[in-house]
């Protein structure tokens, strides 16, 4: 088997493997069928075509040959089909427009086979040892390379529209499938373009044909990689082909060919096979380059290239980096700085809809730092502002150096993330998206959605944005640390405190301890005895228990845990409290699993948010605990009537040391509570309103029984 035997050989078999594997995905899709249809046509041809290179005698060359042309008569009508169909929404639209062109493609060539095969092919073949040949083309054959090169330019013209009207993660999956097609048709136009310059063909165009088959499948087969199914939805209007770009490099490369052409036959170089290395170099250089062009990553490297380093900034980023210093230097509050943020964004890039947001302490959630298109009511009520709902836009962008523009984004990753998150996106406001990044921790995130003008970003407005949003999250970082400073300077201005205090509640303590000793003294008199045992017995248990409670705050906390029924754990504290609140608790327990908790830690949990509740209702309130399971949780839930609390204040202030909605309040139990709970590894859930109550839920790990 001879070089060019085997690569018509090579191509048969990828083009009937292509076939075989379009067809097993979706037979019944039109769009497979033709697909399947035009590469069987083409491996007909291979076939054909290598037992035409193998061939010894004149005879069994023109039969083959002529077999060839029979098959390839099939290849104008079958692929200007799918060039209709491939990746359009509206396909039978254009079919039903061009079904007259569809019709003569098929028709034409197929009569100008089957009614003159004589005229096809005449003279003698040349052939040699290598069984190279060459045959000349009668007026049929002359016909028939004239309406193939015709109908190719269609194909391609068709498959440029098609690109053209692609973006983002559809470009993405179609690109390889129109390079390889491209590909193909453009070397069919060389070869038939020779055809008809030298009014013959040869067996070295022939393994040209073939050479550039392999190639297309290669990249068909990437396609299919990248997107398993071919009927991708485009929807393109119906008005005519006009600029297209394959009419002007046709044109140009026809009057190029003639060029060359003379240049030859001047020469006079008659090397095929030099020929055919040159011309598959070339043509490999070509499919290189339009490779690159099409790929965005490598053209937005190339335009920011030559943005940064060869074109004046549209942008000076003097000016920029002192409008941000002045507009945010004096702000030392999170929520001031991220509303100063979004406003200078918006009015720097034209775009309405900026909005910033911070994650919370859980970093599974976010929450609304600043906008200028979102109240805090009505970012509170966004699919991404609940909790875990934008854990994946997080992984997805925080390791992300530029912004990612979901409208256009041919990363794979972003469009799956669109796909599978396009409500919360529209929801949003969200085309644009960058992490707020800084000293490698993720604050949050800064979405934009489209320009006033409606313009895609630049590479300048890009790198700017950047650079905007890097500096804002250093900035926000800063406010951060100072607020992680002063909290820390809190609670070693109140350690210090309780050491005094401690002392103090220990000698009241001590002293209270004598006076109960003293009451053997007075012990005849039932009255006094009584009263004084009660009195003082009180005032020693709740001394105690606030000794514990704020010694608990300046030492690790330990764990004592035993397999507990929360039911009951409930059940007997809030007999306990019988009597000491203001109004009649209603329960609902539902069954619960043992876990394996602290039980005096977790009743201090559980007296503190009763407590809270008592006083929060006023004297009209209502108080009610539920337990129940849910998604692997143990929950105890207290929910009060009472005033409630804002959003801000839970946001900004709740389970923090000495913040407290409480007039005589230290701001100590809920911290101390949620202390307790996350040793637990679990977590407390606060849902409050202003002038309706609160609800707040312990959230306990239920242990699974392997």
């Amino acid at each position: 088997m001879t070089f060019y035997s085997f690569l018509s050989f090579a191509s048969a078999m990828l083009c009937g493997g292509l076939a075989a594997v379009v067809w097993y995905r979706d037979a019944r899709a039109f769009v497979h069928q033709i697909f399947a249809i035009g590469m069987v046509v083409l491996a007909l041809e291979a076939v054909f075509t290598n037992l035409s290179i193998q061939a010894f005698t004149y005879a069994e060359v023109v039969r083959w040959q002529r077999l060839r042309f029979l098959a390839a008569a099939l290849l104008p009508g079958s692929w200007l089909l799918f060039s209709l169909s491939f990746a359009r929404a509206n396909y039978r639209e254009f079919i039903s427009k061009w079904r007259w062109v569809a019709v003569g493609a098929v028709v034409f060539p197929l009569a100008l086979v089957g009614f003159f095969p004589q005229f096809l092919l005449i003279d003698l073949p040349v052939l040699d040892a290598s069984s190279r040949w060459v045959l000349g083309l009668g007026w049929s054959g002359y016909v028939f390379f004239l309406f193939f090169l015709s109908s190719a330019v269609l194909i391609l013209m068709n498959l440029e529209r098609t690109l053209r009207a692609s973006a983002g993660s559809i470009r993405w999956q179609i690109k390889f499938m129109i390079l390889g097609l491209g590909a193909l048709f453009a070397v069919r136009i060389y070869t038939g373009s020779q055809a008809l310059l030298f009014s013959s063909i040869n067996s070295t165009l022939e393994a040209l044909n073939a050479g550039a088959l392999i190639i297309a499948a290669v990249l068909i087969s990437l396609s299919l990689l990248r997107a398993r199914l071919l009927h991708v939805d485009i929807y393109l209007s119906q008005a005519f082909l006009y600029n297209s770009l394959t009419t002007l490099i046709v044109g140009i490369y026809f009057l190029a060919v003639g060029i060359l052409a003379k240049a030859v036959s001047y020469v006079g170089l008659d090397d095929s096979q030099t020929l055919f290395v040159d011309t598959f170099f070339v043509f490999l250089t070509f499919l290189g380059l339009a490779i690159f062009l099409l790929s965005d990553e490598l053209r937005q490297r190339f335009k920011r290239f030559v943005n940064r380093h060869f074109q004046r900034p549209r942008y000076d980023y003097r000016e920029e980096w002192l409008a941000f210093a002045q507009q945010t230097a004096a702000l030392v509050d999170m929520k001031s700085l991220c509303v100063a943020v979004a406003k200078m964004i918006a009015n720097t890039f034209g775009v309405p809809a900026v909005t910033i947001w911070l994650l919370d302490d859980t970093q599974e959630g976010l929450i609304l730092g600043g906008s200028t298109v979102f109240s805090e009511e009505q970012a509170r009520g966004l699919k991404i502002a609940q909790q875990g709902a934008a854990v994946p836009l997080l992984r997805a962008v925080r390791d992300q150096l530029m912004p990612t523009d979901f409208a256009q984004s041919a990363e794979g990753w972003a469009a799956e993330l669109r796909r599978s998150n396009l409500n919360l996106l529209r929801e949003a406001r969200l085309r644009y998206c960058v992490a707020l990044m800084a000293g490698g921790e993720c604050l949050g995130l800064v979405t934009l959605d489209d320009k006033v003008t409606k313009e895609p970003f630049s590479i300048e407005d890009s790198d700017l944005f950047r650079t905007v949003t890097t500096q804002a999250a250093a900035s926000l970082l800063n406010v951060k640390l100072s607020e992680r400073l002063l909290r820390a300077k809190e609670l070693e201005a109140f350690q210090t405190l309780s050491t005094f205090f401690l002392h103090d509640l220990k000698n009241l303590a001590s002293t209270l301890s004598l006076t109960t000793q003293n009451l053997p003294i007075h012990y005849d008199d039932p009255a006094f005895r009584d009263d004084a045992l009660r009195t003082i017995q009180g005032s020693v248990s709740k001394i105690n228990a606030l000794y514990s409670r704020l010694s608990l705050l300046t030492k690790k906390l330990e764990l004592q845990r035993t397999e507990t029924d929360l039911n009951a754990l409930v059940r007997d504290t809030l007999a306990g409290l019988n009597g000491s609140l203001r109004t009649v608790l209603k329960t609902e327990l539902q069954p619960l699993p043992r876990v394996s908790i602290d039980p005096e830690q977790m009743e201090k949990v559980l007296i503190n948010l009763l407590l809270n509740a008592n006083e929060a209702i006023g004297d009209h309130g209502g108080i009610r605990v539920t337990t129940g399971q849910q998604d692997g949780w143990a929950v105890i839930a207290v929910s009060d009537t009472g005033i409630g609390m804002s959003r801000e204040f839970i946001e900004r202030s709740l389970f923090q040391l000495f913040h407290t909605t409480k007039s005589k309040g230290l701001g100590i139990g809920l911290f101390q509570s949620r202390m307790i709970v996350e040793a637990h590894r679990g977590r407390i859930e606060v849902e409050s309103e202003e002038g309706k109550g609160s609800t707040f839920r312990v959230m306990l790990p239920v242990q699974r029984r392997g």
